[in-house]
């Protein structure tokens, strides 16, 4: 077993462990592991140093949700990118957990090795013992007794979370870490009701939330905040006032032993005012904000993108947040996962991967290091906007062609479109040429430093036998590709390197869509007792902060008679997330919590 010093797993500390996940119950306790824990706990918590290593260890036991393609063994640690319609692999392998479960092949007696289930209880025990040993500490001061206490809180609570949002309700044990030699009886706990999760959850947030501390060095960036844990607070409660956990009568005859329902059987509105506060509170810090690029103006006519002319005015004219006259929005966006930018140095990312195991091999192609079997549906594609805020379905027949352009050209200084590109590539969002490979793609890989010719500036052909073809099993299946996490730079043969990535388990984008959506479906005002926040459906506010996304994107923004028609915003609101959150572990969960993923996963 390999242990790599401060590696961030999940979007925790940076120490990545090549953990084994056992079903056999002699080996789902983990003898060996619980005899250490209980046989040096007393020198554990008496040494500061000691103390960081053990949280460490129990940060270490979360899944990497960066991790979501997978490495040449196909293995992948969470659902999403694979478990939702974002993308597919042409096979099927026993370890390769996202297609799997499109297919139907993973079963509650056969995971494919998504089960994180045994570690992640391992990890709220060892919070636990934290929790009940760390006063005792005489090394630490106050200050790192504060902060260890927070991490502490931050990561029980990310494992209940986690837990809960891939299984539904879980058994909260109790906050007194149990002896491993209690008996069976005494360590059997049913299952909570989801809202009695969610309230536990966002109970040990809110004290993460009173000891983290508001900014951290830029040594320790990755290290939860106090921004992280109300990040996540406001998540769960946008969860929680999602359909599928707010008044679900599906699920009305799954109760607990006493008669409760596991599922709230009413629905309640006012779970949409709570979501709303959690979010404002983070606005009201005063501490994120997007990431935007200055505006690139040269001579060589590669400089920023024109901005189409469209019905909002501000676009062209106004500068960010109210317009995009002085932004580059293709850098805007792409920079926030393509390693361009230090996590010191960009104000949206709130909680994040750092030494990110983002894999895109299977993106790229032959010539590049990768095979390019990576592939997006055309559903998926077609989602992306027109430069001037179309849906594609509204583009011209010419404008959806499959024909050539027959001119390339050259934005933000280094994005090429060659002229063999066609139509339907051309003319589209920011977001789109940031987000995906397509046929005539050009991939520089200027990284590669070899002499086998083609390697450089490759242009990508995904058709029987282009230069982005792998074989007849091994092929892109829609002939589009992810190149959200390809820096122009990155190439994956031996003689080219790859930028390191930053995978953002939460940035501000979330924070500003997610307040919008609870305030869509508000009624009324509603003040938060613990925090005193006040929140009322503004839809002043509904337009400004959804057209922060917009403008960012390139994009006009949306209108007051929009945001003031309930089910318009709604069609809009799941939209922008589909695009904006694209391959960011979000598309998986929010077709649930919505209860679309029935209709959307039905397609072919």
């Amino acid at each position: 077993m390999k242990i790599k010093n401060w590696t961030y797993s999940q979007g925790l500390w940076l120490l990545l462990l090549s953990a084994i996940v056992f079903t056999s119950c002699e080996k789902y306790i983990d003898i060996d592991r619980y005899v250490y824990d209980k046989t040096t706990i007393d020198s554990i918590f008496t040494s500061k140093t000691k103390t960081f290593e053990y949280i460490n260890g129990t940060a270490a036991l979360l899944k990497n949700e960066s991790n979501f393609v997978g490495d040449w063994d196909y293995r992948a640690d969470f659902p999403s990118g694979m478990g939702s319609d974002e993308a597919i692999q042409p096979w099927v392998n026993w370890d390769h957990a996202g297609s799997c479960l499109v297919v139907d092949q993973i079963t509650p007696r056969d995971t494919k090795n998504v089960n994180p289930w045994p570690d992640y209880f391992k990890g709220i025990r060892k919070a636990n013992i934290i929790l009940a040993r760390i006063d005792g500490n005489p090394e630490l001061t106050d200050a790192e007794m504060r902060d260890y206490k927070g991490l502490a809180y931050f990561l029980r609570a990310y494992f209940y979370y986690s837990l809960v949002r891939l299984y539904g309700p879980v058994p909260i044990l109790p906050d007194e870490p149990f002896d491993t030699d209690a008996s069976v009886e005494s360590v059997s706990f049913e299952r909570s009701s989801y809202d009695d999760c969610v309230e536990y959850i966002c109970a040990n947030l809110e004290q993460a939330a009173q000891l983290l501390p508001r900014d951290r060095a830029i040594t320790y960036k990755y290290l939860p905040t106090r921004g992280a844990a109300m990040a996540l607070i406001a998540r769960m409660r946008l969860y929680s006032a999602s359909p599928l956990y707010n008044g679900n009568t599906f699920y009305a005859n799954w109760k607990r032993s006493d008669g409760t329902p596991f599922i709230s059987q009413t629905a309640d509105p006012e779970r949409w005012g709570k979501a709303a506060a959690a979010f404002k509170r983070i606005i009201d810090l005063g501490k994120y904000q997007l990431y935007t690029t200055p505006k690139i103006v040269n001579t060589r006519g590669t400089g920023t993108l024109e901005l189409p002319d469209t019905n909002d005015p501000n676009l062209k004219t106004q500068s960010f947040p109210n317009g995009a006259a002085d932004i580059v929005p293709y850098k805007s966006y792409k920079s926030i996962f393509d390693g361009s930018v230090m996590p010191e140095s960009n104000p949206e990312l709130i909680y994040f991967c750092n030494d990110a195991n983002i894999n895109m091999r299977f993106a790229f192609a032959a010539k590049q290091g990768g095979n390019g079997t990576l592939s997006v549906p055309k559903d998926v594609v077609d989602q992306f906007r027109m430069a001037d805020g179309r849906l594609f379905s509204e583009a011209t027949d010419d404008e959806r062609s499959w024909q050539a352009v027959g001119t390339g050209h050259t934005f933000s200084e280094d994005y090429t479109l060659t002229a063999e590109r066609a139509k339907m590539d051309d003319n589209r969002e920011p977001r789109y040429y940031a987000s995906i490979g397509f046929n005539y793609g050009h991939w520089p890989g200027t990284s590669y430093r070899g002499t086998t010719s083609g390697v450089v500036n490759f242009v990508a052909t995904y058709y029987k036998n282009g230069t982005a073809y792998g074989s007849d099993f091994n092929y892109n299946r829609t002939g589009y590709t992810i190149r959200k996490w390809a820096h122009q730079e990155d190439c994956r043969t031996w003689d080219g390197s790859v930028k390191p990535k930053y995978y953002p388990i939460f940035r501000y984008a979330e924070v500003l869509l997610g307040y919008v959506e609870a305030m869509n479906e508000m009624n009324g005002s509603y003040t938060d007792e613990a925090t005193g926040i006040s929140v009322t459906k503004d839809v002043a506010l509904m337009v400004k902060y959804f057209n922060e996304i917009r403008y960012r994107s390139g994009l006009p923004g949306i209108t007051a008679a929009e945001a003031g028609d309930y089910a318009t915003m709604k069609s809009l609101i799941k939209h922008e997330r589909q695009i904006e959150f694209f391959f960011e572990d979000h598309r998986y969960y929010d077709l649930r919590r919505w209860m679309d993923a029935p209709e959307v996963m039905r397609t072919p």
